[in-house]
């Protein structure tokens, strides 16, 4: 295969260094929820995090080596293998936590959920680009539905209602920007609320008390309104400028839950305050402008849309973390994109970045 030369003169700079600032801030606060005095150097999920970080940069760079039209050929496929991987975890996955979402190879485990939703934006990608784009009917928005509601399904049998969630509100936003017109969202979206009380009894208990204390956070605040009430104390006990590094008194004691996931912005606002926290979305709110820009500059409808949907996996998980660690939104357990632990979520942001800057280093020469 032969390189290129142009594209290092077209190379991609800023997106990455934001991904990697973000993802470096993320290990700083993995190591810190997960420090313990007594323990000599940084904790093993500290470290398995900073393993995983590097790689996603190899992953990240791999794809940069081939031409991101390839990926348009084999959307299907790729859809496909994710689908059958959602599918394997009931029968092979590993339990963890009380649900079974690992598929294990070795000393590794993968989380299939976590691909799955790169697979969507491809293969969604992949069928609006042979569409008109404007004012698309229900009968064009059916079989991305279909698509759809397999893998998420599936996801909120394991049980994890967080990345069944994010499946569904990625396809939904890629259906927007395929061009499905609205008033088809206000159909489709009329059998839902008609189904709400059946869907209510296929929760699990602890699913319905999250969505019941955000609508009353006093229903049950020692038990689970618990969470978010430490996790507010938290956030705002960091006032404007923190505690400091491994200063935070709301983590190390113990009064967060899941400090290193789905609450790990509390940690971080808890140790550098407001002005951190800040910090930390505006990083946020340049890696999403920055894709957006890059979607604009795309020659293609594939690429375009392909960009538009990575971006929107990290602008959504952001603002749904953010708001339920700060109790504007129910907690759903949907990490934090590039900063909370996991190491299959990390290195698929990351390959999803190396696509976009696949997709900008190529934009003005093919």
């Amino acid at each position: 295969m032969r390189f290129d030369r142009r594209l290092i003169t077209h190379f991609e700079w800023l997106l990455p260094l934001l991904a990697l600032a973000v993802s470096g801030l993320g290990v700083m606060t993995v190591y810190s929820a997960t420090h313990e005095p007594d323990l000599q150097g940084p904790s093993s999920l500290a470290l398995r995090q900073l393993t995983w970080l590097a790689a996603g940069c190899v992953g990240m760079l791999a794809a940069l080596l081939f031409d991101y039209r390839r990926i348009e050929r084999s959307a299907y496929i790729i859809y496909v293998v994710m689908v059958l991987a959602v599918l394997a975890v009931p029968l092979f996955g590993r339990v963890g936590g009380g649900s079974r979402r690992w598929l294990t190879f070795g000393p590794v485990s993968i989380q299939p959920s976590e691909f799955m939703k790169l697979g969507m934006v491809i293969v969604l990608a992949r069928y609006f680009s042979r569409t008109s784009g404007v004012r698309l009917g229900l009968r064009d928005a059916l079989l991305p539905l279909v698509m759809m509601a397999v893998p998420a399904a599936a996801v909120l049998v394991q049980p994890d209602l967080g990345s069944a969630s994010m499946i569904g509100i990625v396809s939904i936003t890629m259906l927007m920007m395929g061009g499905v017109r609205l008033r088809w969202f206000a159909l489709l979206a009329s059998p839902i609320v008609i189904a709400a009380p059946l869907l209510w009894g296929h929760l699990k208990v602890y699913q319905q008390q999250r969505i019941l204390t955000f609508i009353n956070p006093d229903l049950d605040p020692l038990g689970a309104g618990y969470h978010v009430t430490q996790s507010k104390i938290a956030v705002g006990s960091g006032m404007l400028w923190g505690k400091g590094f491994l200063q935070g008194t709301q983590n190390h004691l113990n009064f967060l839950p899941e400090q290193h996931t789905d609450f790990i912005f509390s940690v971080f606002a808890e140790e550098w305050g407001f002005i951190g926290a800040i910090v930390l979305v505006a990083l946020y709110l340049a890696l999403v402008l920055r894709g957006i820009v890059i979607a604009g500059r795309a020659r293609d409808r594939f690429g375009m849309l392909m960009a538009l949907g990575i971006t929107s996996t990290v602008f959504w998980s952001a603002v749904i973390n953010v708001g339920m660690t700060t109790g504007l939104m129910p907690v759903v357990g949907i990490p934090l994109p590039f900063f909370s632990y996991g190491g299959s979520s990390l290195l698929c942001l990351l390959v999803g970045i190396g696509l976009m800057m696949n997709l900008s280093m190529r934009r003005s020469f093919f």
